[in-house]
């Protein structure tokens, strides 16, 4: 079992950053994904960053490229989403999801997943 816990969300201004954190325990695997989902109030989680180990294939989503970065720290078992130029849109509870490791590319999809961690809220204001 792998336990994920986010921290770092919080209200931001327009234009402003913040950096998530998500802390992995338990019996991690050497080789895996994870990844970001944002959910919107009435939206499904919409993955819009993802990596694999060692970082070789890296994905983010077209609304966040060039604005988040996804990056990973083996040594302390924690994800990271540094996030600039935030926008109102940008706001939603993000999780983190850990899951199998894929050599050609990690899912942007909720399937490709099987563990979750609680959220941290994000919110950006006008």
């Amino acid at each position: 079992q792998v336990q994920l816990v986010e921290s770092g969300g919080g209200l931001v201004q327009a234009g402003g950053s913040l950096r998530l954190s998500c802390a992995a325990s338990g019996t991690t695997a050497a080789a895996y994904c994870a990844a970001w989902f944002p959910q919107a109030p009435g939206n499904q989680p919409e993955g819009v960053a993802a990596i694999n180990t060692g970082a070789v294939r890296i994905y983010y989503a077209d609304s966040v490229k060039g604005r988040f970065t996804i990056s990973q720290d083996n040594a302390k078992n924690t994800l990271y989403l540094q996030m600039n130029s935030l926008k109102p849109e940008d706001t939603a509870m993000y999780y983190c999801a850990a899951g199998p490791y894929r050599p050609f590319g990690c899912s942007s999809s909720t399937s490709g997943y099987n563990y979750w961690g609680q959220g941290t809220q994000v919110t950006v204001s006008s």
